[in-house]
């Protein structure tokens, strides 16, 4: 008879923030596979755990899936952590994940501790909706052309970035989507937590003001306003633009990108 794998959120940093589920399942399978063994066993041996463990990361998953798919379908009981938090949400897993579930083997999700929702919880933005983008990417371009592809979502945007990277990442924030508020969530339930608010432009400065910033951080920003409802023709709205000194053509699109219309919609309804 097949195992079952067991993916369990772990503390992303008091290691009381833990449930009493979690400790229970890593008691009794009969494997742990984690991100870092170094980093998992400081958990396993605050709470007496001596269960034996594998590495399972990045640069092995491809592999290291495999072999533990074959122990689960073995017969073997797995418990799949990462480093912090949830495993897969921005860290290794899904293959495990996926191969599992192809062999018919079963799996189950021990919620706990996450730092997306964390963050979101204390941020003191809207939670109606939100959007999470894992890391932002690390090159600057790459970053404001992410950025900019979200201009327009009406919901909270919430991504992980690395300390180093987090100055620039703000700028590249004021650049895309201009002055909303956003707050950067450090080192979140460890000593020095902190949230920091304010534009992009203002936490950038209070971060540019330290010797170095250190710890990890999730990166918050308001979301877009709603666009004001224009009732104004659309000929008339092309001929105002006109008036303003922009080409026929370019009044065109300019109207269509601010009534969310296609050149060829605007042009057909004008032209009526």
């Amino acid at each position: 008879m097949p195992g079952t794998l067991y993916v369990v959120a772990t503390p992303i940093g008091n290691l009381e923030d833990i449930t009493y589920r979690a400790v229970r399942t890593l008691r009794e399978v009969d494997l742990i596979a984690c991100e870092d063994t170094r980093h998992t066993r400081k958990l396993l041996d605050h709470y007496g755990i001596s269960k034996p463990t594998v590495s399972y990361h990045e640069h092995n998953e491809a592999t290291r899936a495999l072999e533990l798919a074959a122990k689960l379908a073995g017969g073997a009981n797995i418990a799949l952590v990462s480093d912090a938090g949830v495993p897969l949400v921005s860290d290794p897993g899904y293959r495990l994940v996926t191969a599992a579930i192809q062999n018919g083997i079963r799996v189950i999700a021990i919620p706990g501790p996450s730092a997306l929702l964390t963050a979101l919880a204390a941020a003191g933005l809207a939670t109606d909706a939100f959007h999470f983008g894992g890391f932002l990417p690390a090159k600057t371009g790459q970053r404001v052309r992410t950025l900019e592809a979200l201009k327009s979502e009406e919901a909270t945007l919430v991504f992980y970035e690395a300390p180093h990277r987090i100055v620039q990442a703000l700028q590249d924030v004021e650049q895309a989507l201009g002055p909303r508020t956003v707050v950067v969530a450090r080192e979140l339930t460890k000593i020095h937590e902190e949230f920091l608010r304010g534009t992009a432009a203002e936490v950038r400065a209070r971060l540019e003001s330290r010797d170095v910033v250190k710890g990890e951080i999730t990166l918050l920003i308001g979301k877009a306003e709603a666009p004001a409802t224009d009732d104004t023709p659309l000929e008339e709205a092309v001929e105002a633009c006109v008036r303003r000194g922009l080409s026929r053509m370019d009044a065109v699109k300019e109207v269509a990108r601010l009534r969310g219309l296609s050149k060829r919609e605007v042009y057909r309804q004008i032209h009526r």
